[in-house]
């Protein structure tokens, strides 16, 4: 599809999948991509409404308000699809550097080197002291 069909409804235009889910990639303001979750109607309807980004946890089975926890919130700066429909692009400014729950900047921090995974990137905060247990 080369444009969305400017008929159908913002959310109907999108293909969704089986489980009514869509393919999200955040996308930091320098280009790198940070983050990649799923979100289904409800989540893209809050993130819309709200200016952060909130995504469906498949594992929790509920809606995931990113930052909800460690404060890593991230603003929405604008929402584009592919040419199909089917991957949604989030170009958001991550509050405090981190999108990743180890405490890195991206989640994309393994690099394979020869044959095996090594962690690329450095841990900006320890994330024991990220997810503190509140009273």
């Amino acid at each position: 599809m080369a444009d969305l069909q400017h008929d159908l409804d913002w959310l109907t235009a999108l293909k969704w999948d089986a489980d009514g889910m869509i393919p999200a990639i955040a996308q930091d303001e320098s280009g790198r991509v940070v983050m990649f979750a799923w979100m289904n109607r409800q989540s893209l309807q809050e993130t819309l409404a709200c200016g952060y980004a909130v995504y469906w946890s498949r594992s929790r089975q509920r809606l995931w308000r990113k930052g909800e926890e460690s404060g890593h919130l991230q603003k929405i700066r604008s929402i584009r699809t592919d040419c199909d429909g089917d991957v949604l692009l989030l170009q958001i400014e991550q509050i405090g550097g981190i999108a990743c729950h180890t405490g890195r900047a991206s989640c994309f921090f393994n690099e394979l080197q020869g044959q095996r995974w090594v962690a690329a990137d450095p841990v900006i905060k320890d994330p024991q002291k990220i997810y503190t247990a509140t009273p």
